[in-house]
C-alpha cells in the first residue's frame, strides 16, 4: 500500500476536507481527493461521506484511522532514528517557539547561527501550541514550561522576568496603577479561549472571570499590541516592555511570576551532531536574553 496515500486519508480525517488536508500536506486539492479514491479501490471500501462542512468518516473509516496512525507514528520514528545516526553538520533544522519569542528574539538569534554554520538550513514554526517533537512536527521547541513529553531531551536556559506595562496614553486617561485594589478601576486585557491570565489573578485571590478583561486575543503579537495601543494594562517580558518608549512599567505590589525557558528535542537525536549544534547554540543565545546571561 501506498504511504502517500494513508497520509493524505489521515489528513483529511483530522482536517474534515480536501482543501484543509491539502494545506496541511502542502499539496493540491485535487490530488488529496484522487489520493483517497485511490485508498478506496485498493480498500475496497467508502472511507468518508459528504457532511454540512466537508467529509465525515464512515463507520470503516473510523475503524481504520488507529491503524492509520500507528502507521504515521511508525514512520516518524523511523525518520528520527535515521537522522539520529546523521553524522554531517548541514541539512535543516526545523525550531518551533512562541509567536513573541519567534518575532522578537528568533531572527537576531538565527542569523547568529547561520554566520557559525551556514551549512545548516533553519526553519522556524512560530506557533502558541504544543507541537509534537517525536512526530516531526519540530525538532527543537522552546517552551515557555518544563516539558513533559516522554523520550525527550530538555534544558533549562533560564527565566525571562515579567512586568505590567501600559501605554502613556492609557495612563493619561485613566490614571497609574498603584495598589492591588486599584485592578478594578483598570481596563486589563486578557485571552481568549486560554484561562492563564484568570488563574493568574485568582491566585492572588482576585476573582474574575473573562468579563473582568474588556478586550481579549490568544494572539500573543496582538495582545502586546493592543497594549502599545493603550486599550488596557497587559503583561510582558521586561527585556521588550522596558525597551518600549511607548509604554510605562507599572511598580504596583502584585507579584508576577518569570517565564521559564526551557529547550526540548527527541532524545533520539541527542546524538545527531547537527541537530546538537543548533541546541547548544541556540542555548547560548537564548541565555544572553534570561537570566542566566
Amino acid at each position: 500500500m501506498d504511504w502517500t496515500l494513508v497520509q493524505s486519508f489521515l489528513a483529511v480525517a483530522e482536517e474534515g476536507s480536501l482543501s484543509a488536508a491539502a494545506r496541511r500536506l502542502g499539496m493540491t486539492q485535487p490530488s488529496i481527493g484522487r489520493h483517497v479514491k485511490l485508498l478506496e479501490e485498493a480498500l475496497g471500501v467508502t472511507l468518508f461521506t459528504r457532511a454540512a462542512r466537508g467529509l465525515a468518516l464512515t463507520e470503516t473509516g473510523e475503524s481504520l484511522l488507529g491503524p492509520a496512525r500507528d502507521m504515521l507514528a511508525a514512520s516518524n520514528r523511523l525518520s528520527l532514528v535515521a537522522e539520529g545516526q546523521s553524522e554531517r553538520l548541514s541539512g535543516t533544522v526545523r525550531v518551533t517557539a512562541s509567536e513573541i519569542v519567534s518575532h522578537h528574539h528568533l531572527p537576531r538569534i538565527f542569523a547568529a547561527i547561520r554566520m557559525q554554520e551556514p551549512d545548516i538550513q533553519l526553519e522556524l514554526v512560530p506557533s502558541d501550541t504544543t507541537e509534537n517533537l517525536l512526530f516531526r512536527e519540530a525538532d527543537i521547541a522552546i517552551r515557555m514550561y518544563r516539558p513533559t513529553q516522554l523520550d525527550v531531551i530538555t534544558r533549562h536556559v533560564g527565566d525571562m522576568s515579567v512586568g505590567l506595562y501600559a501605554a502613556k496614553s492609557y495612563i493619561a486617561r485613566k490614571g497609574r496603577l498603584t495598589r492591588p485594589e486599584e485592578v478594578w478601576d483598570h481596563d486589563f486585557i486578557g485571552f481568549d479561549k486560554s484561562d492563564l491570565i484568570i488563574r493568574f489573578f485568582r491566585e492572588m485571590n482576585l476573582d474574575v472571570d473573562r468579563n473582568f478583561f474588556p478586550v481579549r486575543t490568544d494572539s500573543q503579537p496582538v495582545y502586546w499590541e493592543m497594549v502599545r495601543a493603550g486599550a488596557g494594562i497587559g503583561a510582558m517580558q521586561t527585556i521588550l516592555g522596558d525597551a518600549d518608549p511607548a509604554l510605562e512599567k507599572l511598580h504596583v505590589a502584585i507579584p508576577i511570576p518569570p517565564m521559564q525557558v526551557w529547550l526540548t528535542a527527541p532524545e533520539i537525536l541527542r546524538h545527531n551532531p547537527r541537530m546538537r549544534r543548533v541546541f547548544d547554540l541556540l542555548t547560548a543565545e537564548l541565555m544572553l536574553v534570561t537570566d542566566a546571561k
